[in-house]
């Protein structure tokens, strides 16, 4: 049972609810500097990393789900804590069925140095618009321990509820940058990186290529790979080998072979 008084707020015309609801909006989260979170796993990922969560908002009728009452007795926990009636839940988050707890969360920050570091291992991507992909390469870039992931013109919201939720907490985990990669792609070579693409025309694969040094993975669009302004600043190709009959991998099948062959030769060889 949940022993704490939570405020209630029952309809969905309350002034806290339509401000939650507007943050499925690109629009309303730009301007308020703040995002939605939807379901236990995503909340407990958000207080783990120590982001700014102002608010936990979960199902009234369904009570706080133990996972979370845990959370309660945490003194860095500052989030308010309020229940709401099933409408409410409803109108807060973008899936059919609502989850039992949604949370509201301050856009990350991130220092522009996890860009540089010595032997750096960074994934930027370019016009990926699809948000499951680019949130499956976000999820990807944290298990093999990337140092980065930056999203580049193009690129889908990171805050959009499906690329949030694609990334299975992992956004909480590591930096990721919003940045125009023209300008950064320069900087990362002048500080020693690499800047590694994909060509069905390259003389590596990706098995035969040396991953270890500083290294800044590029991958582009599900649809036309890299920008050509991308493409132009690219020292070195790859290429997966395939031995069936497909065609191609998508964007984050590719870049999750390529960074777990980064990670086999930084730490398994």
């Amino acid at each position: 049972m949940n022993e704490y008084q939570d405020q209630m707020i029952a309809s969905v015309q309350n002034e806290k609810a339509k401000q939650w609801a507007s943050l499925l909006d690109k629009k309303y989260r730009d301007r308020a500097g703040r995002f939605i979170i939807e379901g236990i796993h995503l909340i407990l990922e958000a207080l783990k990393g120590k982001a700014d969560v102002s608010a936990i908002v979960y199902d009234a009728e369904r009570g706080l789900p133990a996972e979370l009452l845990r959370e309660r007795t945490r003194t860095d926990v500052k989030a308010d804590w309020i229940q709401a009636s099933r409408a409410v839940m409803a109108k807060c988050t973008g899936t059919d069925t609502p989850p039992p707890a949604f949370a509201v969360v301050a856009k990350l920050s991130a220092d522009p140095e996890a860009l540089f570091g010595g032997d750096c291992l960074v994934v930027a991507l370019d016009g990926v618009r699809d948000p499951g992909n680019a949130g499956t390469i976000i999820r990807s870039a944290d298990a093999v321990g990337a140092d980065a992931v930056v999203l580049g013109k193009g690129c889908v919201d990171l805050y959009n509820p499906k690329t949030v939720r694609s990334t299975m907490g992992s956004l909480f985990h590591l930096p990721i940058i919003e940045a125009d990669l023209t300008e950064l792609l320069p900087k990362a070579r002048a500080r020693g990186a690499k800047l590694v693409g994909t060509s069905l025309q390259a003389e590596h694969t990706c098995y035969g290529y040396d991953w270890t040094q500083p290294t800044w993975l590029l991958m582009g669009s599900e649809s036309d790979g890299l920008s050509e302004a991308v493409r132009a600043l690219v020292d070195e190709s790859v290429i997966i080998p395939m031995a069936g009959e497909a065609e191609s991998l998508n964007v984050a099948m590719a870049s999750t072979v390529l960074l777990y062959e980064c990670l086999r030769q930084r730490r398994y060889r």
